[in-house]
């Protein structure tokens, strides 16, 4: 198989002709990208639902709002804990470790799931108990673990339910149909205070034609 440059940690922001109601101006963070399928969270579908209802030693960790946002289709009744810790470490890595049922396949679970789940990184030494890297100052809670290990690093938690989940060359084939720019994260993208304005501003910030996109209407028939 063709070996594939990994996406791990880039954003993946809807086109405007993205059809799928699932990922209309999407905003997904990639936590694993490889010939064996992707795997991310869509930033930007924050629910009624708090984290004090679902994770309550979690909650006072989670930032505004501070609720649960749906990470994609696949496997609604899991949580995945996404986090920054401050002057993170550098480089890039694979998906992180989670619990075993943070990414437990649920009804409809995409096979770019388990893989990514069983491809758990190994702890390293400068990674604080509870958290473990995705990319640069990204990466994964341990939701089963004690919140005290890691309050005092965090600069941001956001807790998702469900994720969205591709198959071997799935993901490269939507590339190739346009359906999404791929753009570099920054770590405030995880916990923007204003997801429904994430979509705009991502694009407003890209120094090149996508700037111009974030400018494109709701309506298509408006523009």
């Amino acid at each position: 198989m063709t070996e594939v440059s990994s996406l791990t940690g880039r954003l993946l922001v809807a086109t405007p002709a993205l059809a799928d109601p699932n990922f209309d101006r999407a905003v997904v963070l990639l936590l694993d990208h490889d010939e064996e399928g992707s795997l991310g969270v869509v930033l930007n579908r924050p629910t009624p639902v708090g984290v004090a209802d679902i994770l309550a030693p979690w909650a006072a960790l989670a930032g505004e709002p501070g609720v649960v946002f749906q990470g994609g289709p696949v496997s609604l009744d899991s949580a995945l804990g996404v986090a920054v810790v401050p002057g993170g470490l550098s480089g890039e890595g694979g998906i992180a470790s989670v619990d075993s049922g943070a990414l437990a396949g649920g009804e409809g679970a995409e096979p770019a799931g388990a893989p990514a789940a069983d491809r758990a990184g190994v702890q390293s030494g400068d990674e604080p108990l509870g958290w473990r890297r995705v990319h640069g100052a990204i990466g994964l809670v341990d939701l089963e673990a004690p919140p005290e290990l890691l309050a005092a690093v965090l600069g941001s938690l956001r807790i998702f339910a469900g994720y969205a989940g591709w198959g071997p060359g799935q993901l490269e084939d939507e590339l190739v149909e346009g359906a999404w720019y791929v753009v570099e994260s920054e770590p405030g993208d995880v916990s923007s205070p204003d997801p429904e304005q994430l979509w705009r501003a991502v694009l407003r910030r890209q120094r090149n034609e996508l700037a111009m996109v974030a400018t494109y209407p709701d309506d298509p028939s408006l523009n």
